[in-house]
């Protein structure tokens, strides 16, 4: 009964992430249209937008090798098994031994050099940019990312996201300066990690200033549905995240039936909602900042996570 208990939590699971996608998407792009005055697209604008276009045979360039056909199943599926790991509203999920935050973090960097890969192929000056412009910034992300997991792994004993996730709502962990660092930090790295205000704009196509966009420039049909559907995926498995480590309250504990999984998904919602609303308003207060100070804000992000492991060797006596 447990295991198939496990399974159904799972497969719910994953249901819930691939429909919360796009309205995560929708509804974050609503939101900051009602705060700068304007009506907006229909939440549902995404899937729309996803379903047009996987009816539409994709064009490739006369010099496309197999990567431009290869690489948006590779990126979706790296994102799609990724968030199959991140709890939602339930925790003991059937794939939750093999949620570990170092195996996240690579599932994302196979996702982003599958897109880096499909923006060089072609040879365009704007998808080598776009592409170079993304692995700089990653040197720069993923070590602070790394530097965060190390922190909870300090904390916790195990890079397990369940585990850690555990261990924040039961309060073991307390309040900690450095978990203050490294919530700053990932917050920082996920900003960049889905081109989101200040690191880049999801919404722009001028040249000197695409990142993400301009490595899709010469993708179309069903593979730029599935490149739009991972950056969704992204930006929802990062959202999870913050949620399972540092706001874990109200998910439903392993083992747990039906009514305490309706009672973690009404809280994941709203936890989530909230996320969505306060990305709006930030990326309504703040512009997007030159491409050249990017590498700065990155670079105080890695600082942040190093100064919380610093900080955590020394009152452990690790050091």
């Amino acid at each position: 009964m447990a295991l198939l208990s496990a399974l159904a939590a799972q497969l719910l699971h994953i249901t819930l992430m691939l429909l919360a996608a796009p309205l995560v998407v929708g509804v974050t792009r609503w939101l900051k249209a009602r705060l700068m005055g304007r009506r907006g697209a229909s939440p549902l604008q995404p899937l729309r937008d996803w379903a047009k276009l996987l009816r539409k045979r994709p064009v490739l360039a006369e010099n496309a090798s197999v990567i431009s056909e290869a690489a948006p199943y590779a990126g979706f599926a790296a994102c799609l098994l990724a968030i199959a790991l991140v709890p939602s509203f339930a925790q003991g999920m059937a794939l939750a031994p093999l949620g570990d935050l170092v195996l996240l973090a690579g599932l994302l960097t196979v996702a982003r050099v599958a897109l880096a890969l499909a923006g060089m192929d072609v040879g365009t000056a704007f998808g080598g940019l776009g592409a170079a412009r993304e692995m700089s910034f990653a040197a720069f992300a993923e070590p602070a990312l790394l530097l965060c997991v190390l922190t909870f792994a300090i904390l916790a004993g195990t890079t397990n996201l369940d585990a850690v996730a555990v261990a924040m709502r039961d309060g073991g962990l307390g309040l900690r300066v450095s978990l203050a660092l490294a919530a700053v930090a990932m917050l920082a790295v996920a900003v960049a990690e889905n081109a989101r205000i200040p690191v880049d704009n999801p919404a722009t196509h001028l040249e000197l200033t695409m990142v993400h966009e301009a490595m899709l420039l010469e993708s179309s049909g069903r593979h730029l549905a599935l490149w739009e559907a991972q950056s969704a995926l992204r930006l929802t498995l990062w959202l999870a995240l913050l949620l399972a480590v540092f706001l874990p309250f109200g998910t439903a504990p392993a083992g747990s039936g039906p009514l305490a999984w309706v009672a973690g998904l009404l809280a994941w919602l709203l936890k989530m909602g909230a996320l969505c609303l306060a990305l709006a308003v930030f990326e309504s207060a703040v512009a997007k900042m030159r491409v050249f100070r990017v590498p700065e804000f990155l670079g105080a992000a890695l600082l942040l996570a190093l100064l919380a492991v610093a900080l955590l060797f020394v009152s452990t006596g690790l050091a």
